[in-house]
């Protein structure tokens, strides 16, 4: 059974920074992309990171410059590093992993996290 178990969450103020992990089991990591969603309150939900199976990396243009994301297959770990933070920012975040074949599809979420900013 694939598991996604982000951590790191919480709260910042303005201009502070955060730190997500998003430790995985339960499927071939190395193989999968992974990326960080995020549902703010009164918002859909937004695609913000992507880094994908061979280390290509994409961002939202509402984060772009500030957040970092990055993983580590050793680990079966993504990471989001996000600096800058304003209060925008508040939402819940979530880690995705997902991988295309062939007449087939497997998504994977997480269980979200909390992050709130505000001075």
């Amino acid at each position: 059974e694939a598991q996604l178990e982000e951590s790191g969450g919480g709260m910042a103020q303005p201009g502070g920074s955060l730190r997500f992990s998003c430790a995985t089991s339960g499927f071939t990591f190395s193989t999968y992309d992974m990326s960080w969603v995020r549902l703010a309150p009164g918002k859909g939900t937004e695609w913000i990171s992507c880094i994908n199976s061979v280390g290509m990396l994409h961002y939202a243009d509402s984060v772009k410059g500030r957040f970092t994301i990055s993983r580590d297959n050793a680990k079966n770990t993504v990471y989001l590093q996000m600096n800058s933070l304003n209060p925008e920012d508040t939402a819940v975040y979530y880690c995705l992993a997902e991988r295309v074949a062939t007449n087939r599809e497997w998504v994977y979420w997480g269980q979200g996290t909390q992050v709130t900013v505000s001075s």
